[in-house]
């Protein structure tokens, strides 16, 4: 199962960004394909993911409100919109993807096997 996460970069305070996360057959059930980040020193944290079963759609407290998360099943694609974005926001984002993620594991690190390489983004103040 190969990720590939790409649309990072420099943006300033109060921009956007979109992610996509490139994950063919991997963007319907029972995959769920979710976003983390990590910045320097620190374990991911959780973004955002959808509920396989229900379609529900998770997100960090942080960016609830200011990011959005959608697939394109077509296209094999998971997208990340990002507003708003915050100075806090820097980090190296990662998509992730696990066949059969229950919903209680959904922002757990340790319930996704594969992973993508990572795109940087950085949020000048």
């Amino acid at each position: 199962v190969q990720l590939q996460a790409s649309g990072g970069g420099l943006v300033q305070a109060g921009g956007s960004l979109r992610l996509s996360c490139s994950a063919p057959g991997r963007t319907r059930s029972p995959w769920t394909v979710a976003w983390f980040r990590q910045t320097p020193g620190m374990d991911r944290t959780f973004v955002a993911a959808m509920h396989r079963s229900a379609g529900r759609i998770s997100y960090a407290d942080s960016v609830k409100g200011r990011f959005a998360y959608s697939r394109d099943t077509a296209k094999g694609t998971v997208n990340l919109q990002m507003n708003y974005l915050k100075p806090e926001d820097t980090a190296v984002y990662y998509c992730a993807a696990s066949p059969s993620v229950i919903s209680s594991s959904l922002a757990s690190e340790t319930a996704y096997a594969y992973w993508g390489q990572g795109t940087q983004v950085t949020v000048s103040s």
